[in-house]
């Protein structure tokens, strides 16, 4: 893209842009845990859609009866032992667990002069890898990933502020933020972003409708242009 995009849209990946690529993200997790501490932790029974990255390391530790120092004095460790151990064990092709319409809503935003970037609960190795096995890694110029904060919130406000410091678009250009969890309704609205739902992942249309976005869709190849 040559010069300032007329607009931004962010995207959440799993659940919006892919959904159901394998255990080998969730493994991975569990693996740089244990590989870092000693401990044998699992994720049985914990929800997973819509959280980030670091907070699951650390309810897993939290489980395991480590205290909340002990947990900080090891978190950026298993960070990135987890990257790592992704990196190691993904799939080679992750095309086939794209959600519907996805490719052609890029395309289609591209052609249209708007710039994407991702806010995303994954770790930024494990996101980054994710989109690229998908074929969709250049659609993005830039990210935030669960190492940039401490809240979905968060990410979307360090998205903008990178999307501002590169000169993608200006300050002032409309901001939409598209996901499939009301995490990702309530990161939009508290910064002042459109909020896209699209119900494509595990959260129902329901659920969704009752974190009021202001755009809800069933699939991505219902947005509008015009509206972004």
């Amino acid at each position: 893209m040559n010069g300032t995009a007329r607009s931004l849209v962010l995207f959440d990946i799993d659940g919006t842009l892919m959904r159901g690529a394998g255990p080998h993200h969730k493994l991975a997790l569990i693996e740089g845990v244990r590989r870092v501490t000693g401990c044998d932790v699992t994720l049985d029974g914990v929800a997973t859609a819509g959280s980030l990255d670091r907070d699951l390391i650390a309810g897993m530790l939290r489980a395991q009866g480590r205290s909340e120092r002990a947990i900080r004095d090891v978190l950026r460790r298993a960070m990135r032992e987890c990257q790592e151990r992704y990196l190691e064990s993904c799939p080679a092709d992750l095309t086939p667990f794209l959600c519907p319409d996805v490719r052609q809503t890029l395309e289609a935003l591209r052609a249209g002069n708007v710039a994407m970037g991702v806010v995303s609960g994954n770790l930024a190795a494990i996101g980054w890898r994710k989109l690229e096995l998908a074929g969709v890694r250049h659609f993005f110029a830039f990210g935030a990933f669960a190492e940039d904060g401490r809240s979905r919130t968060r990410l979307a406000q360090v998205a903008y502020w990178r999307a501002l410091r590169q000169q993608i678009v200006r300050k002032g250009s409309r901001v939409s933020l598209i996901g499939d969890h009301p995490n990702d309704v309530e990161a939009a609205r508290r910064n002042g972003f459109q909020s896209i739902a699209v119900a494509s992942g595990v959260v129902s249309r329901e659920e969704l409708a009752a974190s009021r976005p202001d755009i809800l869709l069933d699939r991505l190849g219902q947005l509008e242009l015009a509206r972004i």
